[in-house]
């Protein structure tokens, strides 16, 4: 029996199969280490894109490449076991074509070996969803704020809060679904249209700032254990990590130039002569 079939991971069926059921818990990782941990309790790990802003300090998504998300998503997979693994797909990398989406797709699949991919846009990408799903690619959708879309979009300002602009964001959801992708991410919109498109379509809803009503939540990683210097409205502070470590490797430091560390059982001694 080989290795990996003794691993029992959570399927994007399973995963669509949760719709009004018990709340799906997801979370971002990039490292194997984070993985690892947050694999204990969680459904689906994403590895966003948000690498961008967590790992490399850009200021938007839309630098991340391909072969950023490739690298992270294999550490994810190495450091997990149990969670369903979807990686984003960065801007660039599939909206020219369902086809050039399709190639991606197959890259992200084959050298990370996760279970899933997400990209983001609503109606417009309907069509390379569907492409997607019809070819063995189970897709988890995106749509309210894309942050992908930031040039076009100006801020990262909250979606929906005027009632004129529901439809479109309706017609988004709607399109998702019919296409085929297995759950849809609902970003950063008015509570009641995220409640009222989780009771319309047929797929979980995964909302980040969006309603307790969604059927699962996502959070990045580092916004809810404070390791974030600024965190959008709707994150909750599970933890407090910045200062902390801030504080450690200040005595840490204070240590070193005291000479304090290492100390004599850190350091090793020579082998006693027989």
């Amino acid at each position: 029996m080989s290795v990996q079939s003794t691993i029992r991971r959570k399927t994007a069926p399973e995963i669509r199969a949760r719709k009004g059921g018990e709340p799906i818990v997801m979370l971002t990782s990039y490292h194997a280490h984070t993985a690892a941990l947050v694999d204990r309790h969680c459904d689906v790990i994403l590895v966003g894109d948000s690498l961008g802003n967590v790992m490399h300090g850009f200021e938007t998504t839309v630098p991340v490449t391909l072969e950023m998300m490739i690298l992270q998503g294999c550490a994810v997979m190495r450091g997990s076991r149990q969670a369903l693994v979807v990686v984003d797909m960065p801007f660039g990398s599939y909206e020219a074509s369902k086809e050039q989406a399709f190639h991606a797709a197959v890259r992200i699949l084959k050298e990370t070996q996760c279970g899933a991919v997400k990209l983001e846009g609503g109606e417009r990408m309907a069509e390379t969803v569907a492409f997607l799903s019809a070819r063995g690619i189970p897709v988890m959708g995106h749509i309210g704020l894309t942050p992908q879309s930031i040039n076009t979009l100006g801020s990262f300002r909250a979606q929906g809060r005027d009632e004129a602009d529901w439809a479109a964001i309706e017609n988004d959801a709607a399109a998702i679904a019919q296409a085929g992708a297995f759950s849809v991410v609902i970003e950063a919109v008015a509570e009641p249209l995220a409640r009222r498109i989780t009771q319309q379509v047929a797929i979980p809803t995964i909302g980040i700032g969006a309603s307790a009503a969604c059927d699962g939540q996502v959070l990045v990683l580092e916004d809810m254990l404070g390791l974030s210097p600024r965190a959008p409205k709707f994150v909750r502070r599970y933890g407090n990590l910045g200062p902390a470590i801030d504080e450690a490797v200040e005595r840490y430091a204070a240590d070193v130039r005291a000479r304090a560390f290492p100390a004599a059982e850190h350091v090793y001694g020579m082998k006693a002569r027989t």
